[in-house]
């Protein structure tokens, strides 16, 4: 008995559905050049555009607080790294590390866990912090707006947690400003390649005459009295 895997790559396309950790799933629906995306004062281009309509119908307000965070703890990650690269004598570099982390952790966890830590080992957690200050914040008993304004001003950033972006395209700026930040997304097992389906004359059901549903039976697309209206509009109907 011989078992054959056949492993292929699926590059994220339109209509593939993605998904960050608070149940805001969506499908994308377009993919530009990333000289096309709109960028931030510092010439950085965001990675993916969300719907902000997505927020306050489901209430998951938890990823605007993720956005905050993750771009806080990114930016303070970034200064660290600046601070490792450009100081080489290692006692200042120590004393400008060890001044941050007092001010990320509180004095409390720095004076127990961090200010014991010899030269070696404060350069390991540098480099570590480096890409980012990694975080968890309980569901009912986590970070505070104050704590989260904090951190971002301590990053040096807008404590809104909104900047301006402009447009890729056309260089112009944006009206208003825009929340930017750093997030987890997740590309979740609904390929639009497995789901496209189309029929021309096919199966019918014998009570109701009406086409049958689904890809499976070969069956044909529902409309609702709402795409009823969109033919209608064109025209089409």
């Amino acid at each position: 008995k011989v078992k054959v895997f056949v492993a292929i790559k699926r590059s994220l396309k339109p209509g593939d559905k993605m998904a960050g950790r608070h149940g805001n799933k969506g499908v994308i629906s377009k993919i530009v050049p990333i000289e096309d995306m709109p960028y931030m004062e510092n010439g950085k281009s965001v990675d993916v555009v969300l719907n902000p309509l997505g927020v306050p119908s489901r209430m998951n307000v938890g990823q605007i607080l993720e956005t905050h965070l993750g771009w806080a703890c990114s930016e303070l990650g970034e200064k660290i790294n600046q601070i490792v690269k450009l100081h080489q004598n290692t006692n200042k570099k120590n004393a400008l590390i060890n001044e941050i982390l007092k001010k990320i952790y509180g004095k409390k966890i720095f004076d127990e866990k961090i200010k014991s830590l010899n030269n070696k080992e404060l350069e390991e957690l540098s480099v570590n912090l480096s890409s980012g200050i990694p975080i968890a914040t309980p569901v009912f008993d986590g970070a505070s707006v104050d704590d989260v304004t904090q951190l971002l001003e301590l990053a040096n950033l807008p404590s809104s947690g909104q900047t301006t972006l402009w447009d890729g395209r056309s260089g112009e700026q944006f009206d208003r400003k825009v929340t930017v930040g750093i997030i987890y997304m997740l590309k979740l097992h609904h390929l639009v390649e497995d789901k496209i389906h189309a029929r021309s004359t096919g199966p019918y059901s014998l009570v109701t005459q009406q086409p049958l549903g689904g890809k499976a039976q070969l069956g044909g697309q529902r409309f609702g009295e709402m795409e009823v209206w969109a033919l209608e509009a064109y025209g089409a109907s």
